[in-house]
């Protein structure tokens, strides 16, 4: 069959895709543009994101402050370059947002409002109440309609990149709908799938976060970066993983054990509820471990209250909350504290990519959460994400757009040929594979429960050894999967199957990264190594795939003007 193709390829309909195919438009409107995504674009994970995008916008702020803030919340793990660019390039795009019809909240006199974050030393992240993803995705996605070149393949699953003379040539995907596996082929590539959450039982993340764009160019030759830099959120409704924001404590909510004290005084005495995740969520840890925490059937878990807030206040600028509150807890916040917990939230690691979003394959680009292009190191610091969206996603699209001039468009020979034996092996290996005795749900659920014990807010290097062996099961466990449904139309076992595999090559790398981190430095927090070790491991993480696991190498972190300094709030 003939490939559908491209001059620039979009997988991922989330904020940092649309803006990527929004940028590429704009950069040369004579380019055809197709945005693959696995589910309809509205329902992309962006929306979940509720608290709101950092930028500079006040003449009380600078971008010094907000570099600042973002390199010591990241332990110094960031590149400084990539930074400076960010910061300066965030409020542009923010401005953007606001003339394409983003609804920010806004002060009385009018003005875009801001509230305070976890880490920031002032108020610097806008927001629409607490939807702010749900609102930044439409305003995203309402605009790209309005560009003619932007072709969409929604509810099309990619499997594969596809690589000729070491170059990014398009992707073989699954039509959902019809079973059918096509290629589409493009002069240049861009992977912005989101994270991979689901590896971990209790996450934030929706189902559809499962690694495929970290996995997929893992998988082609391209390396992953600082993959054990995993944050974990402090505040997660037990049993559920769903957020609550932390645009709550910027709001004023207080954190309290079972005492009733505000504990954070112990640990982030100059910040408290607003001090960085990383640090809130292992103080959240050592409080349950000292007895200090409630006990309910989900575990152990704190209060968060924002009863003194008062009910006007709460339904104007936290209206989501409290409507999560009521139906998945079955409370008022107005009137009871919220039971909250450490949950996996966001991957610092991801693509080993460059400030334009070029990875060291031609033709592939990558940008948003898949994507590691330096900006958040070890520990993210909140807000700074929807914007890196933004930022990054129009950066990778200015760029792809401005190489395909100079590609040309892959042979077809090469590509019904990859074509035919990735259809091979997808049917054969999952379809029509006969004897399997393993259940997808079974190694999926053993793998989340694993890296929740072996990979979580705390490691060792018994329990990471561990957790390396137990995955190493869960792949040869995953070589004898049984599928029932040897159907074509909405084959949801099989792309569950498909995502299974891209879990399990990112767990891989997660653990073995973590393992050969011989110290603690903002999310990635070794009870055997407790110091951080600039001396040896101010350094980024590379981990390129093998059959027999990763084979992991170093890269200096680009230093700027700021000095690595111990990391006090």
């Amino acid at each position: 069959m003939d490939p559908t193709s491209y001059d620039v390829l979009i997988i991922g309909g989330g904020l940092a895709g649309i803006r990527a195919a929004i940028a590429v438009a704009e950069t040369n409107p004579r380019l055809k543009i197709g945005m693959v995504s696995k589910v309809y674009p509205m329902r992309s994970h962006t929306v979940s994101a509720e608290g709101g995008a950092a930028a500079v916008l006040s003449k009380d702020d600078s971008y010094d402050t907000h570099a600042f803030d973002t390199i010591k919340g990241s332990d110094y793990l960031a590149d400084q370059d990539v930074v400076e660019a960010f910061v300066r390039e965030a409020p542009l795009e923010v401005v953007q947002m606001e003339h394409w019809g983003c609804p920010w909240s806004r002060n009385a006199d009018g003005t875009v409002a801001v509230r305070p974050f976890g880490g920031m030393t002032t108020w610097r992240t806008v927001f629409a109440a607490d939807k702010s993803g749900f609102h930044m995705l439409h305003t995203v996605f309402q605009t790209s309609l309005k560009y003619d070149q932007i072709h969409r393949h929604d509810e099309a699953f990619v499997t594969k990149l596809l690589v000729e003379n070491s170059r990014c040539v398009g992707v073989t995907a699954i039509d959902v709908r019809s079973g059918q596996m096509y290629a589409i082929t493009a002069k240049a590539t861009i992977l912005a799938t989101g994270g991979l959450g689901r590896i971990y039982a209790f996450t934030t993340n929706g189902n559809i976060c499962t690694g495929d764009g970290m996995a997929l160019a893992y998988r082609a030759g391209v390396p992953l970066k600082d993959m054990e830099m995993v944050q974990f959120h402090p505040t997660g409704l037990p049993f559920t993983g769903i957020l609550i924001t932390e645009a709550v404590r910027g709001e004023g909510g207080y954190l309290l054990n079972n005492q009733g004290e505000r504990f954070l005084k112990r640990y982030v005495p100059n910040k408290m509820e607003l001090g960085p995740r990383d640090i809130i969520s292992r103080a959240m840890t050592t409080e349950f471990e000292e007895g200090r925490g409630f006990e309910g059937p989900h575990g152990k878990y704190m209060h968060l209250d924002v009863r003194h807030l008062g009910e006007a206040t709460i339904d104007r600028r936290l209206p989501f909350m409290r409507e999560l509150g009521r139906e998945f807890v079955g409370i008022d916040i107005v009137k009871d504290p919220i039971p909250v917990r450490p949950v996996m939230h966001y991957m610092m690691g991801g693509v080993d990519a460059d400030i334009s979003g070029a990875t060291l394959m031609k033709g592939l680009y990558a940008a948003g959460e898949c994507a590691n292009v330096g900006l958040n190191g070890a520990n993210r610091l909140g807000s700074n994400s929807l914007s890196e969206c933004l930022v990054f996603g129009a950066a990778a699209g200015r760029a792809a757009a401005e190489q395909v001039g100079s590609l040309a468009a892959a042979g077809a020979n090469p590509i019904e040929a990859m074509l035919k034996d990735e259809t091979k092996r997808v049917e054969g290996g999952f379809l029509d594979k006969k004897g399997g005795d393993e259940r997808i749900a079974e190694i999926r659920e053993d793998m989340q429960h694993s890296m929740d014990e072996g990979a979580g807010v705390y490691r060792t290097k018994e329990g990471l050894t561990e957790l390396t062996r137990r995955l190493d099961g869960f792949r040869e466990r995953f070589e004898r999967i049984k599928i029932d449904d040897s159907s074509r139309v909405f084959n949801t076992e099989l792309t569950a199957a498909i995502e299974l595999g891209f879990m399990l090559d990112c767990a891989v790398a997660v653990a073995h990264s973590a393992l050969a981190r011989e110290e603690s430095r903002g999310a990635h927090a070794r009870r055997d190594f407790p110091e951080r070790n600039d001396e040896k491991y101010l350094k980024h993480t590379i981990a390129h795939h093998t059959e027999a696991g990763p084979r992991l190498e170093y890269r200096d972190v680009t230093l700027g003007k700021f000095e690595p300094k111990a990391r006090a709030y």
